[in-house]
This record gives C-alpha cells, sequence and structure tokens, in this order.
C-alpha cells in the first residue's frame, strides 16, 4: 500500500471519528446476575442541541433466563423540570449483543419493534418499546408518561439460539408533546448507567468520542506524518538527478 493511500484511510478516519455519534453505556448480564438491576438516566436533545430539563429515568431488573429467552422487569419515570412543562416519554431503546430475534412487552409500554430508526441522528435501534401500535420508533399515538409520571412493566427479549452472555448497550428513550421550549415539540434522549445492583457490571464508559481537541491533534499528526515522508524520500530523489 502506497503511502498516498495510507494517509487518505487516516484522513477518512479521522472525519469518521468527527461525524461519529457519541454512544450511550453498556452492561454485560448472564445467569449469575438474576436479579440484580440497574438504573439509567437519560438527557434530551433534538437536531444536535442539549435541552435543560428534558431529562428521564429507567430501571432494569433481570428476572429470568430461559432457553432462548432473558426477561426484565422495567420502570420507566419522566423526571423532566423547569423550564419544561409538559412533555411524554413514548419509547424506549437499546441495542443488544447478540442480535435479538423477537420480543415482547407488557405494561406501560406493552409494543415493540425490532430494527427501526431512532430520530436525531441515533440511526438503527435493534428494539424499542412504545406506548402505542405505530409502524416505527419514531412515536405516535397519545400515550406515554407525563412529567412525574412512572410507568411499569416486564419485556421478553429472544434470540435464535441459547445465549450464556448478553449486552444491552445505547439506550435511549423519545419525548414527545414538549412544551416549555420555543420551536421543540419532540426529542430524543441518551442514557447513562448511575447505579447498579446485584452483581451486574455496571458502567463500561459507553463508546469514547474524540473531544475536538483530539481530532486537532490528529490532523497535526497527519501533516507531520506528511512532512517526515517527504523529508525521507528528498535525497533519494536528489540523487536520481544527479
Amino acid at each position: 500500500m502506497t503511502f498516498r493511500k495510507v494517509l487518505a484511510g487516516l484522513a477518512a478516519s479521522a472525519a469518521m471519528m468527527a461525524a461519529a455519534p457519541a454512544f450511550a453505556d453498556s452492561v454485560t448480564l448472564g445467569s449469575g446476575d438474576i436479579g440484580s438491576s440497574f438504573t439509567l438516566n437519560y438527557d434530551g436533545f433534538s437536531g444536535g442541541t442539549s435541552i435543560d430539563g428534558l431529562t428521564g429515568s429507567t430501571t432494569f431488573k433481570l428476572t429470568g433466563i430461559s432457553g432462548n429467552d432473558y426477561t426484565f422487569d422495567y420502570s420507566v419515570s419522566n423526571t423532566s423540570s423547569s423550564p419544561v412543562t409538559d412533555s411524554r416519554i413514548s419509547s424506549f431503546a437499546f441495542n443488544t449483543d447478540p442480535t435479538i430475534s423477537s420480543a415482547t412487552s407488557t405494561g406501560a409500554f406493552s409494543y415493540t419493534t425490532l430494527n427501526s430508526n431512532y430520530p436525531n441522528g441515533i440511526g438503527t435501534v435493534d428494539v424499542c418499546f412504545k406506548d402505542a401500535q405505530t409502524g416505527s420508533c419514531a412515536g405516535g399515538g397519545s400515550g406515554g408518561l407525563t412529567l412525574g409520571e412512572t410507568g411499569t412493566g416486564s419485556f421478553t427479549l429472544s434470540f435464535s439460539q441459547p445465549v450464556s452472555s448478553l449486552t444491552l448497550s445505547d439506550f435511549y428513550v423519545r419525548y414527545q408533546s414538549i412544551s416549555g421550549v420555543p420551536g421543540i415539540s419532540s426529542a430524543s434522549g441518551s442514557g447513562t448507567i448511575s447505579s447498579t445492583g446485584g452483581s451486574t457490571g455496571g458502567s463500561t464508559g459507553g463508546t469514547p468520542v474524540p473531544e475536538p481537541g483530539m481530532l486537532g491533534l490528529f490532523g497535526i499528526g497527519l501533516v507531520g506524518l506528511a512532512l517526515a515522508r517527504r523529508r525521507q524520500t528528498a535525497p533519494r530523489g536528489l540523487a536520481l538527478a544527479a
């Protein structure tokens, strides 16, 4: 591979790093974690802008593993506050490893959808749990949890074969019917693990996103690498000319 191709590849990698979204935390669960729970706190954002006062929380408890199924109890709370005067949490979502094959749910969020787009640049999520029978995870219906409300239930994640270890990651919620924030009526939120119980491993720190300063240093490094390469090849070129 030529140096020019290597340099182009590094530049492309830097561009992808700059564009990568910030992912939430992850937790890995197995048979030794039955009875364990973990709680996440969610922010709120729309169009790349953070929304003050738009918050939520979830708690998930692993209650059983049977064959290809993992079963959880869940609790979802809308904790939004001033300047937000109203909002609804209409769904929650996350990714799974291995890939989920089906899901069922009861309670406040009794509808499920697999492999659907989540708004505000999040992209496709493996599974979402919704307040209404809609075609996607983007929202719909008029249910959900308003300010100060908590909803509970259970869900089961099914896989194509028995799973000895399950990782859940990239946790999100969907807000709708927002008021008190000019120009914004819907938004999304990204979750961060705040506490764990039992034998769960806790926060992994998620997928790190390079800070702007680090991206700048990476760019400087590319330039320096290019200059060093030119210095190495210049004497050879002069010898050929002679």
